[in-house]
């Protein structure tokens, strides 16, 4: 699994970044929070969701807690237009990631990103590192720096 293309372009995206983050495969395919957590023995709010939508047909990464789901009115606030959850053909063209393994980096192109601010919570975050069964442990700050990504309430 550490040779799947994917996992390759995330690590080597993590390096450019200044990450040396080990990245984790996981015994089963995680592609729900709950799923991750319960592998990694964490609390779901230490999971970070990546979820692709699409604000005026450009896409939009939310990181957000596992522990709850990103409210699209606020998210419509912070983009500054109306937002829809991006579908998986939508997902792969943009991330070149398959969901449930979308990790925050090594896309084909920078994508915008907001990173939910209930993830500070937590000194340690599990992000997906380009397949459902890889992870890579990281923080709040690495997250903002690795993605250039903006702070914000995803949930009300």
């Amino acid at each position: 699994m550490r040779t799947h293309p994917n996992v390759q372009r995330v690590r080597k995206a993590l390096d450019a970044v200044g990450l040396s983050s080990d990245i984790v495969i996981l015994p089963e395919s995680a592609p729900t929070a709950a799923a991750a957590a319960e592998q990694l023995d964490c609390e779901v709010g230490a999971i970070a969701n990546s979820l692709i939508f699409s604000c005026a047909q450009e896409p939009i990464l939310v990181l957000t807690s596992g522990a709850h789901r990103a409210d699209t009115k606020l998210l419509a606030q912070a983009a500054g237009g109306s937002v829809g959850r991006g579908d998986p053909e939508f997902v792969r063209r943009h991330t070149g990631q398959p969901i449930g393994g979308v990790a925050p980096v090594g896309h084909p192109q920078p994508i915008r990103t907001f990173i939910d601010n209930w993830l500070a919570r937590h000194d340690r975050i599990w992000a997906a590192a380009g397949h459902p069964y890889s992870v890579f442990p990281t923080t709040f700050d690495e997250l903002m720096a690795a993605t250039n990504g903006t702070a914000i309430d995803v949930q009300l």
